[in-house]
């Protein structure tokens, strides 16, 4: 025979026979030689292709295809009509039947693109059945009898991208699709155009996979909503800390005040209630934040700046308590001066700024949470003067005592903190602490700032 004939086991990729037609055009010098060549390394494309023919051919049919094949290098195409015939052992195998034919450069090429790229390109009749798929498609979806809507998870995404593609329009989408890997993302693109071999109206589909490219956005977006839903979840403890725990600094602060003062058993009695009852109101606050933190809260202490205690001073130190609510500053200035402290405030981080480039104090107590300049940006603004006040010691008397909350304080100058509400005998005991320790003797004394003088 004249026609080139060879067999082709899929399976085990390998040659089964050539008659010497076949032999010459693979360019090889006996059969032998040509059935021991190794077939294992070729492409993915070209392997998807010998599997979809394999399957097509599989219940008696044959498929007339072009094909490109490279002898000692050189490209030969020709037109082989490929069937399915079993050997004495049964086993399938290829059979090629080929004859020569003359393609265009430009064909041909076009035709070894189509068939190499990893775009998953099929065309498809009027009716949504196939009539072609290239190997990337048949490799991806395992078939090359797949129905333009039986790819889609959503059935009427298909519909309505192929209504569309028949219309007349071509039209994109992102969609899900079944295939041999499982459920993918896939890009569609469909648009109309014309069967070469019969004229009729075709829907040419060109894929590709952007799973990873979803699924990265999908992550980043989640990322983006758990953050956002952290940041609130935080504003939310915050608020609530700031508005709960005040007003029971006031309560606890002065209760407590009331049971050491002169009242008769009657006044004490009532007064411990109030003391009391704060206290368990107090612990319920506490328990709800600690939950809604996710049992994260701030630890007993936070290292911060060791005190160094100096000399007892012949006068009595000088405190400075900067708090936006009345009750508070009342109830500080009440415990401080009974210890023989002189204490002064201010309602807001601006005028405690402005206190204390015009004042001279041996500590500083310092809100967090105020309206014009908050407790943080005070502090900043604090240490960032240019004489020897930037160096007053700074304790931060607050209900936000979150651990990053904490870290905050500490980034912006300040030495120590204070929980709201106030333990008495701890307020006392740190003012009396910072108030006394050496830090005058250890900053270097500068001229004032002009600015600093405005401010005032």
């Amino acid at each position: 025979m004249r026609r080139p004939i060879w067999m082709f086991d899929a399976v085990a990729l390998k040659g089964v026979y050539a008659n010497p037609a076949a032999l010459a055009l693979w360019g090889a010098t006996s059969l032998e030689e040509l059935l021991s060549r190794d077939f294992s390394s070729i492409s993915e494309s070209v392997r998807a292709r010998t599997d979809n023919l394999a399957m097509s051919t599989a219940s008696g049919g044959e498929v007339s295809e072009r094909w490109t094949f490279y002898p000692n290098g050189q490209p030969i195409t020709v037109q082989a009509t490929i069937s399915t015939v079993h050997l004495g052992d049964g086993t399938p195998v290829l059979l090629f039947e080929a004859s020569s034919l003359d393609a265009e450069p430009e064909e041909r090429r076009a035709l070894e693109a189509l068939r190499h790229t990893s775009s998953l390109i099929s065309l498809f009749g009027d009716d949504g059945l196939p009539l072609f798929a290239n190997p990337a498609a048949f490799a991806t979806y395992g078939r090359s009898d797949l129905p333009f809507v039986s790819r889609f998870a959503a059935v009427d995404h298909g519909k309505a991208l192929l209504a569309c593609a028949l219309d007349g329009e071509a039209n994109a989408l992102l969609s899900e699709v079944d295939t041999v890997r499982g459920r993918r993302w896939h890009h569609l693109d469909a648009r109309p155009g014309l069967d070469p071999v019969t004229g009729k109206t075709t829907v040419l589909l060109n894929e590709r996979d952007v799973t990873d490219t979803v699924e990265a956005q999908a992550a980043r977006a989640a990322a983006e909503h758990k953050a956002a839903e952290a940041e609130a979840r935080q504003a939310f403890l915050t608020r609530m800390s700031h508005e709960l725990r005040t007003p029971l600094n006031a309560v606890l602060g002065f209760s407590e005040l009331l049971s050491k003062s002169s009242l008769d058993p009657e006044q004490l009695q009532q007064a411990e209630r109030i003391r009391q009852g704060g206290e368990s109101l107090l612990s319920v606050v506490n328990e709800m934040i600690r939950v809604s933190e996710g049992a994260v809260s701030a630890p007993a202490t936070l290292p911060l700046p060791a005190v160094v205690t100096s000399a007892p001073s012949d006068r009595a130190p000088r405190v400075l308590y900067v708090d936006d609510s009345e009750p508070n500053r009342r109830l500080v200035v009440t415990v401080l001066r009974s210890q023989g402290f002189e204490c002064e405030t201010a309602d807001d981080g601006k005028r405690g700024l402005e206190a204390v480039i015009s004042g001279d104090w041996d500590v500083i107590l310092m809100d967090i949470q105020m309206p014009v300049m908050d407790g943080v940006e005070a502090s900043r603004a604090i240490r960032a003067l240019g004489n020897f006040r930037r160096s007053v010691p700074i304790i931060a008397v607050t209900a936000n005592t979150l651990v990053a909350q904490l870290e905050t304080y500490k980034t912006a100058g300040m030495n120590d903190w204070i929980e709201k509400p106030v333990d008495v005998g701890l307020l006392i005991e740190k003012s009396a602490s910072w108030a006394g320790s050496d830090w005058r003797n250890h900053v270097v004394r500068v001229e004032e700032p002009k600015w600093a003088t405005e401010v005032a």
